[in-house]
């Protein structure tokens, strides 16, 4: 009777323990009160504003003549420019800029001895902003033609813009907020709590790079402006009371 008394106990013990390790488990489970999620919003798209810049110049003793090539140049571009579909008022040239050029000289046995003057060089840049890309894009790349009338452009790479930036960011920490609630609603079903009243949503950094780049995310923001394709990211950091 006393062994009998003792296996009954000893299984009573062992279904009460059961009970509070399951107990126990269940409460690991969930989060002290609340719940803090990040959800990520993207968005791939094309941009629609081209800024593309190049300079070119001239050289001379005399800084007059120096000048009138310049103008010459600025003429011949202006012109095959316009011959290429675009506005004369689209085009926007900086002020020239004048630079006097001396050469180093040294005596026969390696000594600097001064400098003597070999002449001016005057630049200027040309800038052109357009929303017709594609346009842009082409000329960008067949300005090398202006050699053939003795003018040496020196084209920069285009930069690419996308003006309709704030609508699209407000889309996407939509998407982001949404991700996130999501994510909140499927840990509070798994710890078996209920998800209660929005606390807090913080906005991550905003994050523009170039589809199929291998450009890394900066904590600071990535802004690209190279790459004509881009993608756009954000997140949103919220916290949820826990029931």
């Amino acid at each position: 009777m006393k062994n009998y008394t003792n296996a009954l106990i000893f299984g009573i013990a062992i279904i009460v323990s059961s009970i509070f390790l399951g107990q126990a488990y269940k409460d690991r489970t969930k989060t002290d009160g609340e719940i803090r999620v990040t959800g990520l919003g993207k968005a791939d798209f094309s941009s629609d504003l081209i800024v593309w810049e190049g300079s070119f110049g001239a050289q001379n003793r005399d800084l007059k003549q120096a000048f009138e090539l310049l103008e010459k140049n600025k003429a011949i571009i202006t012109d095959y420019l316009v011959n290429k579909g675009i506005k004369a008022d689209e085009l926007i040239y900086s002020a020239v800029k004048t630079n006097q050029r001396n050469k180093q000289l040294y005596a026969s046995n390696g000594n600097y001895i001064g400098e003597e003057f070999v002449g001016y060089e005057l630049r200027q840049t040309l800038q052109i902003e357009s929303k017709e890309v594609d346009k842009i894009e082409r000329i960008s790349r067949e300005i090398t033609e202006l050699l053939n009338q003795g003018v040496q452009f020196y084209s920069e790479s285009p930069r690419y813009y996308y003006t309709k930036l704030a609508d699209l960011k407000i889309e996407m920490i939509s998407k982001a907020t949404e991700d996130a609630r999501l994510r909140a609603e499927k840990i509070s079903e798994f710890s078996g709590s209920e998800l209660g009243n929005l606390v807090s949503a913080k906005m991550g950094i905003f994050q523009i790079t170039g589809q199929n780049s291998k450009e890394d995310y900066s904590w600071g923001g990535t802004f690209n402006t190279s790459s004509r394709e881009k993608t756009a990211s954000i997140t949103m950091r919220l916290v949820y009371e826990v029931d």
